[in-house]
């Protein structure tokens, strides 16, 4: 399989194959709205509106895996929209370790593992950079901003 097989949901409830993002680059994001690093939302939609009309898409998955979600997608994508300005989708709360994770973080942690080969995800906001192949080309930490990334997703703009 590759990243183009899978479906996800939108946090209305709506499914879409991510082959709809065909020779786009991608940054695909587990989030939390009650995490210390929400404000990288803020940065994260920065870089969505500046690259965004050269091929650059920002998924957003959120994920209460490690309790710092409000409610369903609905309510995540609200709060994400009205605090922080977020235009970029996002997706239905899910988990994103464990034998319950969303089948697209297991593809995800197994092409770009984390430190030591670790095929968990660490924390919130850990980031995945997907190439216009839809290859997953590099992993960053929870802890890195988003504007530590651009280097790279302007390589492969």
């Amino acid at each position: 399989m590759n990243l183009y097989d899978y479906t996800v949901t939108l946090e209305n409830g709506e499914q879409y194959p991510l082959s709809k993002y065909r020779g786009k680059v991608i940054v695909i994001v587990n989030t939390a709205t009650k995490c210390g690093f929400a404000p990288q939302f803020g940065q994260l939609e920065e870089i969505y509106k500046q690259y965004q009309a050269q091929g650059l898409v920002v998924l957003g998955f959120p994920s209460d895996q490690f309790h710092q979600e409000i409610g369903d997608g609905k309510a995540a994508a609200q709060a994400c929209r009205t605090t922080y300005g977020v235009t970029f989708p996002m997706h239905e709360v899910g988990p994103v370790n464990g034998e319950d994770a969303q089948p697209l973080f297991g593809y995800l942690t197994e092409q770009a593992p984390g430190a030591l080969g670790s095929k968990k995800i660490k924390w919130n906001f850990t980031k995945f950079l997907v190439d216009r192949d839809g290859n997953v080309v590099e992993r960053f930490a929870p802890k890195t901003k988003p504007e530590a990334m651009v280097p790279a997703i302007e390589k492969l703009l």
